[in-house]
């Protein structure tokens, strides 16, 4: 294995030149703009940045697209990219000021450089237990409000950072200016005259200037460089690329499976894909490896991708079509027996292989039975968690066994009902919990089947109205600056303060005390608005002071609107 080194920059124009590229086997292009973030402040710091991984061929490899446009390359020899992809990809973006295209959608990786930020820069890496990569940028789709935030809280924090995810309000200061913009630029004459310098006499400009010189620099960064020899085939180098990338942790276990799947079945990503822009048109816009775990299911029964490296090619190519067919009927079901138009509204997109599964092993035939017991025990395993509990792989598991010994509804009920016991929801157990919760989904389903409106508008509430006006919050019944001082932050975000508006309602309500919107809309509108979001209208539990009783009365109001929602009373 020969060694080599490549500046950042000799890197990014190797990219755009299309003289690097990406093998099939590789994943998308999945960080967030705060994993760049931190990668820029790390190479602005001068902290170590890995090695990368590359592969010299003459073989006719299949390719997948890098997530930054690139020229087309006349020669057949290229260096294939097997480890670095995320943060190559990333520094082309910045450097070259250039957006990233994933799942068929472009967006801008924006951030913004502090020229004032301290001289001693503070440990700013964010790191989530609850997140991944795979979380896009994007708002959720239900959106928290936002009149909660406290912007001096913010600022305070953004000034002692060199780096940050760009914001209007950020860009709008003279302080701050977009990365890419230094990048591209000739010389710094315009930052330093945004940023009010009036020449070589002005205290900032050797800081200021020092500092832009200081960040350009990234793109001098040395990155050293393993490289495969070219005897090496294409099923040694997936070999390669599946230990390297175990062993580091650094790749999903479908990541992996993806891998081998298309050593063995070349050509195949285009193929699945396609089939994920078609499920995503349906407004099921899934992760490529819940494709593949549904893949693996109908090929083995068990969605565990250990198994892949022992399927053949033919086996694989049947199973993806029955897989296609069966995530098809799945999702059908789920949007027009059920009303789950989204995969934001599951718990689990495993419900998705599951039902497919189901709908295979039966020839795609429900009786009404089946169809009224098979859709109480998605809407039961949805509300509970089913596949958010312990091993989710192992459950799913479990319920293909029972599944493939014949099973259906009523069976997968009964398993149901092993793990979490009673199949009702009681007021009890809403405490405690939060928008993260299960159940929050299905209090959207339940709220929207009982005629919930936004309070202004009357529109009906649903995942995809148009506009930023009508776009869906979540909204803190009682606000959280209101609640400050009093309850702790938990508290504030129980899952029984929240409810389902528009985003403009939210903003006109703002902080505003319960006592001094709610009631005089309820005047308005009448009560029926509120309770067909198990809001209780009486005011005096709309006081402050009354808060946890106001909780522990809208649980039980909740509770038997779920229950009658699951037909479980």
């Amino acid at each position: 294995m020969a060694k080599a080194e490549a500046s950042v920059e000799e890197l990014v124009s190797m990219i755009e030149r299309g003289e690097l590229r990406l093998p099939e086997m590789q994943r998308q292009y999945v960080w967030r703009s705060t994993r760049v973030r931190d990668l820029m402040d790390s190479l602005y710091r001068g902290y170590p940045s890995g090695a990368i991984l590359l592969w010299e061929t003459d073989e006719d490899v299949p390719l997948r697209e890098f997530a930054v446009e690139q020229s087309g390359n006349p020669y057949q020899s290229v260096r294939l990219l097997l480890d670095g992809q995320q943060r190559l990809t990333s520094l082309s973006a910045i450097i070259r000021g250039q957006p990233v295209s994933v799942r068929g959608r472009k967006r801008p990786i924006e951030l913004l450089f502090n020229l004032e930020h301290p001289e001693e820069l503070p440990f700013v890496t964010e790191i989530d237990e609850n997140s991944s990569d795979e979380d896009s940028d994007d708002d959720e789709t239900i959106a928290e409000d936002e009149a909660d935030s406290s912007e001096d809280e913010l600022q305070e924090r953004f000034n002692k950072m060199a780096f940050v995810v760009a914001t209007r309000k950020l860009a709008q200061l003279p302080q701050w200016v977009k990365v890419s913009d230094v990048f591209k630029a000739d010389s710094d004459e315009q930052f330093l005259i945004a940023a009010g310098v009036t020449g070589f006499g002005d205290a900032r400009y050797k800081k200021y200037s020092q500092r832009l010189a200081r960040l350009r620099s990234i793109r001098k960064y040395i990155y050293r460089m393993d490289i495969l020899e070219r005897s090496l085939s294409y099923d040694e180098v997936t070999e390669i690329f599946v230990r390297v990338n175990s062993l580091g942790a650094k790749l999903r276990s479908s990541d992996l499976a993806l891998a081998q799947i298309t050593a063995k079945w070349r050509h195949s990503l285009k193929t699945f894909q396609d089939f994920q822009g078609q499920c995503a048109k349906l407004g099921f816009d899934l992760d490529l490896g819940l494709h593949l775990k549904n893949l693996v299911s109908f090929a083995t029964g068990q969605s565990r991708f250990q198994t892949v490296s022992r399927l053949s090619v033919a086996k694989l190519q049947t199973a993806w079509g029955e897989a296609c067919e069966g995530m098809q009927f799945a999702i059908n079901f789920l949007k027009s027996n059920i009303g789950v138009d989204s995969p934001a509204l599951l718990s689990s997109p495993y419900i998705l292989i599951a039902l497919a599964y189901l709908g295979r092993t039966t020839n795609y035939a429900f009786s009404s039975t089946d169809e009224k017991e098979i859709r109480r025990w998605i809407l039961v395993a949805n509300a509970k968690g089913r596949y958010s509990r312990g091993s989710s792989e192992t459950i799913l598991n479990q319920d293909l066994t029972v599944i493939h010994n014949g099973g259906k509804g009523a069976e997968l009920i009964d398993r149901l009902r092993l793990q979490v016991g009673r199949l009702d929801v009681s007021a009890d157990e809403l405490g405690g919990r939060n928008q993260r919760s299960a159940l929050f989904k299905t209090m959207f389903l339940a709220f929207r089947a009982n005629g919930a409106k936004d309070w202004r508008s009357n529109l009906a509430i649903a995942l995809d109205h148009s506009g930023i006006q009508h776009q869906l919050q979540f909204h803190h019944i009682f606000p959280k600056k209101q609640l400050k001082g009093h309850y702790a932050e938990r508290e504030a975000d129980d899952i029984a303060n929240l409810a389902f508006i528009g985003g403009k309602t939210n903003r006109v309500i703002s902080d505003k005390e319960p006592t001094k919107y709610l009631l005089p809309l309820i005047e308005e509108h009448g009560s029926q608005m509120f309770t067909a979001q198990a809001i209780p209208t009486n005011p005096a539990l709309l006081e402050i002071a009354a808060y946890k009783d106001f909780l522990a009365e809208r649980r039980k109001m909740i509770a038997e609107q779920l229950n009658r929602f699951l037909e479980t009373e």
